[in-house]
């Protein structure tokens, strides 16, 4: 039986420890989203890669990590902790999304890099 076609899981080397790194640099009393992660670390669209970076480490600030628009995409007692969590460090909300406007991380853009003369 042939199965349907997958998305490849080879990633590119490295690519794990940047998102990780984007995610420890958002700092306290911010925000961003795991499509802004993903940016941040050099891959964009590749927000779940950043889900599964969370779920498989240790010592993150997961709690500085939401969905677009700034919601919360965590289910019962975690969305609970997260909201707490978030609101212990001062962000505020808009209902049940972050005001993002307030509360968002402005990533550093990466440098290019320069092009050597011939």
């Amino acid at each position: 039986m042939h199965s349907a076609a997958r998305p490849s899981r080879i990633r590119p080397p490295g690519m794990r420890e940047k998102i990780l790194a984007a995610i420890r640099s958002i700092p306290r009393g911010k925000v961003s989203t795991y499509g802004g992660v993903a940016r941040a670390a050099g891959y964009p669209g590749a927000a779940r890669q950043v889900v599964a970076a969370l779920r498989t480490s240790y010592g993150l600030p997961w709690h500085r990590v939401l969905g677009a628009g700034g919601a919360i995409k965590l289910r019962g007692d975690y969305a609970v902790e997260q909201r707490l969590r978030l609101e212990t460090e001062g962000i505020t909300f808009r209902g049940k999304r972050v005001n993002m406007s307030l509360h968002e991380s402005k990533f550093k853009k990466p440098k290019p890099a320069l092009k050597r003369r011939s």
